[in-house]
């Protein structure tokens, strides 16, 4: 009877504690501190700690927080076997540190025999009287049917607080493209949920990173092992990271078509995350990846139309009939203005020689410049696929100014025939589609080079004599025709082997296309920049000193009559005519061209081995 009356007490001040705990927050733990008193106040138990189930584990309730230090922590599957056929059992089988002998343990479970929470207490010669009466059941199932609603309550206030915190970031992310509030959202939102723990984004590469959000980008070399595991698998992961003092939680920004990262939080090494804070992170993660890959479609969408429009506008102007030096300054200039590079660099393969185009920015002509076009011409002797490094200085020892760059190879028909090189100093500051869209537009421009390239063959081979490497006569006719018209004067120079047909006749063509071959590497060396030199047939030469007066005209030809049969074997001699014009005299070339002609023949009919100088007594 008076176990009867205990209980319908019991029963009576478990339903008050009910009433003034029900709609209470998740932090509070009064009802326990109430439950307590009814303890010591029926049975005289003076101290009782409750444990709270959450992810298969009991966690000691304080007021602290609200789940327990790691090391007061019990996990379920450790202790189930020795609940296996009761709810009572000695609390020093837990092997808990601060548990003694007196101590016993209940386990409050559900219908389905599910743990919902753990009471561990000192017990008393009142409580062990009570215990084995019939009314400890209806004490259990009491305090059980008490925990539930609670436990129901907490879970209806946190779940209230988590969707309307979800509620109003999803509002926002689906009123706004712009990533860098996208990112801002999701960390203010994580940290309203969480606020006294640190935060930060992991981002992928290609993200754009116009956000005063914290973030760093995720790199698989220096990445913890369980940050990658995440990544990779979009799978939520925790890490105990005693080297940083911290617990990392690493949910994964997943969209419908990728993942865009990781959001990392760090907590004391002792706190666990309950299984519906989990759900909110990997919750809000998710909408933020749904939110930042349509701002990406969105973007790139916008992006895909000015990288046609790039393509096709630098189609269009490099096939416009432009010379090689036009065509890699226009792709410079293409470079600098859509990648934002701090150098751009243009290197050609010429006889297995890598020579660097003068329209490459300034570093590529110094010895920095030098290294990475050596990195690079070693990778393409290798391979024939693209460069693509977000940091240099990971791959070296040694370190470097300029830590991202692209290299995209230019080909004809499949053969290396040099490549485009664009650094910054910044790591990772070239975006993977950054590195896409070069590649294309590099491929369409090999195309228009290699014509050009072909071009410039062709008309190399039309505007040389092919046996003595001079220009040809039609060459050396635009030049002089050209010169007249903006120099105030020049020299024309006519030279003609002497006795060549009596060399031809004694010792074979051969020689005397050999002959020809050491006059004109005479005439070269001599005049080099100085003016233009070319073939004007047969065994006839001509040369164009541009600017110079007659006098200097004279004191080059002199040269050149004395230097012919000292560098020719067998020693051949020429006569030189020479004609001057000025400005003032109001010559054609056509008239040039006949005054140098006329004394070449006064110089041969003198006797050879002469020079004549045109003069204008000869017009009278």
């Amino acid at each position: 009877m008076e176990s009867e009356n205990t209980i319908i007490g019991l029963k009576s001040r478990i339903l008050d504690i009910w009433n003034e705990n029900v709609f209470t927050h998740e932090s509070s733990i009064k009802w326990f501190d109430d439950l307590k008193n009814i303890l010591f106040e029926f049975f005289d138990i003076k101290e009782a700690k409750y444990y709270i189930y959450d992810a298969e584990t009991f966690l000691q309730l304080s007021w602290n927080h609200s789940f327990a230090k790691k090391l007061n922590a019990i996990k379920w599957v450790e202790i189930e076997p020795l609940f296996y056929d009761k709810d009572i059992i000695d609390a020093h089988k837990l092997q808990l540190k601060d548990c003694t002998e007196n101590d016993v343990a209940l386990l409050l479970r559900d219908k389905e025999l599910h743990p919902l929470g753990l009471i561990i207490m000192e017990s008393s010669e009142k409580w062990i009287e009570f215990s084995k009466t019939t009314q400890l059941d209806i004490f259990l199932t009491t305090i059980t049917k008490l925990v539930k609603t609670i436990r129901k309550s907490v879970y209806l206030t946190q779940q209230e607080s988590q969707f309307r915190n979800l509620f109003n970031v999803t509002k926002m992310f689906n009123s706004t493209l712009d990533i860098g509030q996208i990112l801002e959202g999701t960390l203010n939102s994580i940290e309203n949920a969480f606020p006294k723990f640190k935060s930060i984004l992991i981002l992928s590469n290609d993200q754009d990173r116009k956000t005063s959000a914290p973030y760093k980008l995720f790199d698989y070399t220096t990445e913890r092992n369980t940050t990658v595991e995440a990544y990779v698998s979009g799978e939520i992961t925790t890490e105990l990271a005693q080297d940083l003092g911290v617990r990392l939680l690493n949910i994964p920004i997943v969209g419908k078509q990728g993942i865009y990262g990781i959001l990392q939080m760090s907590t004391p090494l002792d706190y666990l995350f309950s299984i519906r804070q989990k759900e909110f992170a990997v919750l809000l993660a998710r909408a933020a990846g749904n939110a930042l890959e349509n701002a990406k479609l969105y973007i790139q969408s916008h992006r895909l139309v000015s990288d046609l429009q790039l393509i096709n506008e630098t189609s269009h102007k490099l096939n416009m009939n432009l010379s090689l030096d036009e065509m890699v300054v226009f792709l410079r200039n293409q470079l600098m203005k859509f990648f934002h590079p701090e150098h751009v660099g243009f290197v050609f393969i010429e006889n297995d020689e890598y020579k660097i185009s003068p329209a490459s920015t300034d570093v590529f002509h110094t010895m920095e410049g030098h290294l990475y076009i050596q990195y690079v011409t070693n990778h393409f002797k290798c391979e024939k696929d693209s460069l693509f490094i977000a940091d240099f200085n990971r791959l070296i020892e040694s370190k470097y100014e300029y830590r991202s760059l692209v290299a995209i190879p230019l080909k004809e028909q499949n053969n290396i025939t040099g490549f485009s090189i664009i650094l910054h100093k910044e790591p990772y500051f070239f975006s993977f589609d950054n590195y896409k869209l070069m590649q294309s537009l590099i491929q369409h421009s090999s195309l228009a080079i290699s014509n050009s390239t072909l071009r410039y063959k062709l008309q190399k081979m039309v505007d040389r004599d092919h046996l003595t490497n001079l220009f040809a006569r039609n060459y050396l006719d635009r030049f002089v025709e050209d010169a007249m018209e903006s120099d105030d004067q020049g020299v024309f120079v006519l030279i003609d082997i002497d006795n060549f047909k009596r060399i031809n006749d004694t010792h074979g063509h051969q020689i005397g296309d050999e002959i020809l071959k050491q006059i004109a590497r005479v005439i070269q060396g001599m005049i080099k920049n100085k003016g233009v030199s070319a073939r004007w047939g047969g065994e006839e030469l001509a040369l164009y000193l541009s600017h110079m007066s007659l006098e200097q005209g004279v004191e080059m030809s002199k040269q050149l009559l004395a230097a012919i049969p000292q560098k020719t074997n067998p020693s051949v001699t020429v006569s030189i005519g020479i004609s001057h014009w000025s400005r003032s005299d109001n010559l054609s070339f056509n008239n040039l061209f006949h005054n140098a002609d006329t004394v070449l023949y006064e110089a041969k009919n003198n006797g050879k081995n002469q020079l004549c100088i045109y003069k204008a007594s000869h017009s009278s």
